[in-house]
């Protein structure tokens, strides 16, 4: 007969090691001798060597195999014992138990013993029940997913789907010692993420879930442990529900849409797990070899570990919240808004719309994660375990991130292609654009911080110099596209995690040596002052004797309404122009790069569009329209000097300073100036009219045709002053001024860079700041020359075309002098006019017959009143209808209606100077100082009026 064999379970599970028979000494060791566990022991040691990758030494100084054999040896003495006892006794009789035998060999001797005595001569057969179909589980393969390292083994069974016959004994027909052996043989493969014999999942927990392998599994103890064992081992079973989660994790945060940085992470936590493995391995080898290893010993051994798997697991726990992977986190404040543009932009960039991407705003990755690890590691800085742990843990993933940073602080180039890199790129965006951007998106919206995307934050060490190293990487950036930076050579003896004390003289270094390199590429190579000065001579008209010549040349096609103006015509004349010997812009080496254009948008007009939509009145500063917004309807009766616009063209990487939102300045700058230059030659013509004309020069016999003609030069001489007073304040206590300052810095920032550099590479200015005083010296001008404020640009334009309208109708006004004036009327020489200029005067009225007068009366007046028509609040008066009326009426009447009209023009003169007048002294009190000089030279032009010190009452009803 041989021994009593193990359950059918515990002999399935210890199928794999043949030929080691059960101990039945009763000096064994109790978990070693019961059925349920007879081979789980050898089984276990067989695994763990095989995960820990090799054997460990036994704490025991017997060796294994000794030990082995004389289990061995003691099964076959009990086992012979047993035979003969049983052979010898009478039938009736039960033989009686042996003390020192195992239950399993006792109970299978009692059930023979139970049986009458037989001949074994003439024993009959006996058919025997066919044994239950085997359970044999399958293991599949797993398909492949982004994660290359992830487990592609299929889960185990549970051991709630095995067959009745491989259930274990009950826990309370056990010793307590068989117990203690039993719970510590099935929470070595617990600790691994198996179930065991008697230590299962719990109800409710699906391991095909991946969300609850995320959690952790719960785990239940078969009914009947005893209470000290089973306080104890649920204790213990923490550890191992934080290390499936853990492995989950690892396999979840690996994937491919998670980033470069949960990708270390990962690596870094599946090291740990490794060791934890090899420690169970060696726990394993000691329960097998020491006789003295219980459950408190155990306990004992894990105590670290566990403590470590613990922060492990809250760091992932936490990771997984936020990935809305664990937990249904509420997220009222994301908006929708972000995904579209996200999507959008991935669309533009050429991207697909794969998981990753759709779903950017939920995955956390890049700098969220290097912040929570450095978040938890101040929270816990009073642990020195887990502090060690996760200091560990934020090198291990920074160290991708720092490679990033690396290649941008010294390329100025981005290699993120999981998008979690502390600054984003728009490719979308080219350089190409810069000729027609007005907004400055190369610079501005190219590269930008990830501040308000919600799944990416700024990781906390580089929070403070984050400004920093957006510049650095842009300036290389500009570099490296003009050839100024190899890419080709790699980075060397550079920080590579947050933890160097290199770190911050990293980023500082880099950020000075891309200042210098780009201000030097600017100031030298492409000759940035040049470039400044001369957009100085043909937007300020620095020189302007060589633009007074293009006014001359071009007089003919200027004249002509805007959409009837050869605009190549007017370029090949300011080319010759340009060109001109003796002329100061003949030497320029930029003057290629100047364009004529016609703009049909009236300067004011304009003007009033920026001012409204952008709010400069408020202090903001001041935008330009861009190509995408509605543009203001152009004036119908624009010719060629009011629509007359210069353009500059400007090579990259010149093109960031002097961008397409300064050039559009230059040109509101320079329109204004033009507009005043050219009312100035109107009035000065009108000028030499009342100079050289025979009928105001000579002294009429009537006393009121002398009065009329004085009130008019006194008119057309305040008039004159209004302008070029205006013209001067412009130009030399506004432009002249600001541009010195700019000068003197850009001077300052060239002699910094002909010394030696300093050590520690100090940054005195940089390129930002350059570009910054570009556009406020530009700014400031054109607040100082009064065209950011609606108010005062709403003045300004009434005042300016009740002057046009002066000058335009100057020939008209010596018409109809002439026809008041009794002493021209008639055809014989008047008393005070010599013969020479009667002379002169018939000559002149001959060549001037009646239909072209008229003709011409006409159109000037209907274009008087097409700008009435355009402009109801116009304060243009002129004299339309007063030829009509004078055709029948006398001299008197027609001394009268000139009084009438020149009345009109001096009021509306008079009194929109005294308004502007009181504007210039509140706003010079309030914004702009340098306002009181303008208001102290033009008020001059309106002394003796009757409105000069017009009260602000009065001034609020008449604007």
């Amino acid at each position: 007969m041989s021994g009593a064999r193990p359950p059918p379970y515990a002999e399935k599970r210890s199928s794999g090691i043949a030929g080691l028979p059960e101990p039945a000494s009763a000096s064994s060791r109790p978990r070693l001798s019961e059925g349920p566990s007879s081979f789980r022991s050898e089984t276990t040691h067989k695994r763990s060597s095989t995960l820990g990758g090799q054997q460990q030494p036994h704490a025991n100084p017997r060796s294994s195999n000794s030990s082995f054999e004389e289990r061995r040896t003691d099964r076959l003495h009990v086992t012979t014992r047993e035979t003969l006892i049983t052979r010898t006794r009478s039938p009736p009789r039960r033989s009686a138990p042996v003390q020192d035998k195992p239950r399993a060999a006792d109970g299978a001797s009692r059930q023979r013993s139970s049986e009458p005595r037989r001949d074994a001569r003439h024993e009959t057969p006996v058919p025997e029940k066919p044994p239950p179909p085997p359970w044999e589980p399958e293991v599949t393969l797993l398909p492949h997913t982004t994660a290359p390292l992830a487990c592609r083994i299929s889960l185990p069974p549970l051991a709630s789907a095995a067959p009745p016959a491989l259930q274990p004994k009950p826990l309370h027909e056990l010793s307590l010692e068989a117990q203690e052996a039993v719970v510590i043989e099935d929470l070595l493969f617990v600790f691994m993420g198996y179930e065991g014999q008697y230590i299962r999942f719990a109800k409710g927990y699906n391991p095909f879930e991946e969300r609850d392998r995320l959690a952790g599994p719960q785990w239940r103890i078969l009914p009947g442990l005893d209470p000290s064992l089973q306080d104890l081992t649920e204790s213990m079973l923490r550890m191992a529900s934080h290390y499936t989660a853990l492995e989950t994790f690892v396999d979840v945060q690996s994937r491919d849409e998670f980033g470069s940085v949960n990708h270390a992470l990962c690596a870094s936590i599946r090291k740990l797990l490794h060791e934890y493995l090899v420690m169970v391995a060696q726990l394993e080898t000691q329960f097998l070899s020491d006789d003295s290893f219980t459950l408190h010993v155990l306990n004992v051994h894990i105590l670290p570990t566990s403590h470590m798997m613990a922060q492990l697991y809250a760091l992932a726990h936490e990771l997984l919240k936020r990935n809305a992977l664990l937990d249904d986190e509420t997220d009222d404040s994301s908006d929708s808004n972000d995904d579209f543009d996200h999507i959008l932009e991935q669309l533009r960039e050429g991207g697909e719309l794969v998981p990753g991407n759709m779903t950017g705003n939920k995955i956390c990755k890049g700098g969220t994660v290097l912040a929570i690890i450095t978040k938890r590691l101040e929270v816990m800085s009073g642990d020195p375990a887990a502090r060690a742990l996760l200091t560990t843990l934020l090198r291990d993933a920074s160290r991708p991130y720092m490679q990033m940073l690396n290649e941008w602080l010294h390329h100025g180039a981005i290699n993120d292609p999981h998008s979690e890199f502390l600054i984003k790129e728009q490719r979308s965006i080219r350089r190409e654009r810069l000729e027609q951007d007005y907004v400055d998106e190369y610079w501005e919206r190219r590269y930008t911080i990830r501040d308000h995307d919600k799944s990416q934050s700024v990781p906390p060490q580089l929070e403070a110099v984050k400004h920093k190293v957006l510049l650095a990487g842009k300036y290389l950036n500009v570099v490296r596209e003009c050839g100024g930076v190899d890419v080709s050579q790699k980075v060397m003896d550079v920080p590579t995690s947050f933890d160097d004390p290199r770190f911050l003289d990293n980023v500082n270094n880099a950020y000075a040596h891309a200042n210098d390199s780009l201000m030097r590429l600017l100031l030298t190579s492409h000759d940035l002052p040049a470039r400044l000065r001369s957009l100085k001579h043909y937007f300020f008209l620095d020189p302007s004797d060589y633009f007074s010549y293009f006014l001359e040349l071009g007089a003919s096609e200027l004249r002509k309404p805007v959409k009837s103006v050869n605009t190549g015509k007017l370029q090949s004349l300011l080319d010759l122009v340009l060109r001109q010997p003796g002329s100061v812009v003949s030497l320029d080496p930029f003057k290629e790069d100047v364009k004529v254009e016609m703009n049909e948008i009236t300067l004011v007009k304009s003007l009033q569009r920026v001012v409204n939509i952008t709010g400069i009145e408020q202090g903001e500063t001041l935008q330009p329209l861009a190509s995408n917004q509605p543009q203001p309807e152009g004036d119908k009766n624009a010719n060629g000097y009011t629509s007359l616009q210069l353009d500059y063209a400007v090579p990259f990487p010149v093109s960031l300073v002097i961008s397409r939102k300064t050039i559009w300045r230059y040109q509101a700058l320079f329109r204004y100036l033009l507009s005043l230059r050219y009312l100035e030659s109107q009035l000065s013509t009108t000028w030499q009219t009342h100079t050289r004309g025979v009928a105001w020069s000579y002294r009429s016999s009537a006393p009121a045709i002398e009065v009329w003609k004085r009130r008019v030069w006194t008119l057309r001489a305040r008039m004159l002053v209004f302008v070029q007073q205006l013209l001067y304040f412009c130009t030399a206590e506004v432009i002249e001024p600001n541009w010195q300052s700019l000068m003197a810095r850009l001077q300052a920032k060239e002699e910094d860079d002909g010394g030696s550099p300093s050590p520690s590479m100090r940054v005195t200015r940089t390129v930002d700041e350059l570009m910054q005083d570009h556009v406020d010296f530009l700014d400031t001008c054109l607040k100082e020359c009064m065209l950011t404020n609606s108010k005062l640009l709403r003045i300004h334009s009434k005042l300016m075309q009740t002057c046009t309208i002066f000058a335009t109708y100057t020939n008209w006004l010596s018409r109809e002098l002439e026809k008041a004036d009794p002493d021209l009327s008639g055809t014989t020489k008047p008393p005070n006019m010599t013969p020479e200029q009667w002379r002169h005067f018939q000559a002149v009225r001959a060549q001037k017959p009646s239909s072209s007068s008229s003709s011409s009366s006409s159109s000037q007046q209907q274009q008087q009143s097409q700008q009435q028509q355009q402009d109801p609040n116009s304060s243009a008066i002129g004299p339309a209808g007063s030829s009509s009326s004078a055709a029948g009426a006398g001299n008197d009447a027609r001394i009268a209606e000139l009084f009438d009209v020149l009345r009109k023009w001096e009021t509306n003169f008079s009194r929109h100077l005294q308004i502007l007048l009181d504007a210039l002294n509140h706003y010079a009190a309030t914004e702009t100082v340098v306002l009181l000089s303008l208001c102290a030279r033009l008020s001059a032009a309106n002394q003796g009026t009757e409105w000069a010190g017009m009260s602000r009452g009065e001034e609020d009803g008449v604007v």
